[in-house]
């Protein structure tokens, strides 16, 4: 797992790589908020740093979040949109190859797989309806903080 990066006034902006968390530290634009582990030389274990600078964020309100796969697994909460087991794929719900968006929020589903009997094996190149699924709930677009690792927690 990342570093978590805090704004200088604490809000969450993204996560780092240990290394490059290590060249922001030594850099001096950041410094550890919460350590984790042994040190490392100089510096402890960062598992947060903060920016000593506040970073204004307008390209994170400006449009929607882009479409990723962890952010549709997170968005769904790991959940089968299908079945409701624990999700760890994707899946389309009109397949690109019969016309569907290849990635949109409002096209992609968390699904189960990994075994001949998931849902994302048995809808395969179909349509919920002609699989036999029904949606357990919608797809949509989420928020930003919908999409942070670690939303919903106090820093």
């Amino acid at each position: 797992m990342g570093v978590l990066v805090l704004n200088a006034g604490y809000e969450p902006l993204h996560t780092v790589s240990l290394p490059h968390a290590i060249r922001m530290l030594v850099r001096q634009v950041a410094v550890v908020h919460e350590s984790d582990g042994p040190d490392l030389g100089v510096f402890p274990r960062p598992k947060v740093v903060r920016l000593l600078r506040y970073v204004v964020m307008k390209w994170r309100y400006s449009g929607p979040p882009r479409w990723s796969r962890s952010g549709v697994l997170r968005r769904d909460r790991h959940t089968c949109a299908y079945c409701g087991r624990r999700a760890t794929t994707v899946d389309h719900i009109t397949p690109v190859s019969r016309g569907g968006a290849r990635t949109s929020w409002l096209n992609t589903v968390a699904a189960c797989g990994g075994s001949a009997r998931s849902c994302n094996a048995r809808k395969a190149d179909r349509t919920p309806a002609e699989a036999g699924l029904t949606l357990r709930f919608p797809p949509r677009v989420p928020r930003w903080e919908e999409l942070h690792p670690l939303a919903g927690l106090s820093t």
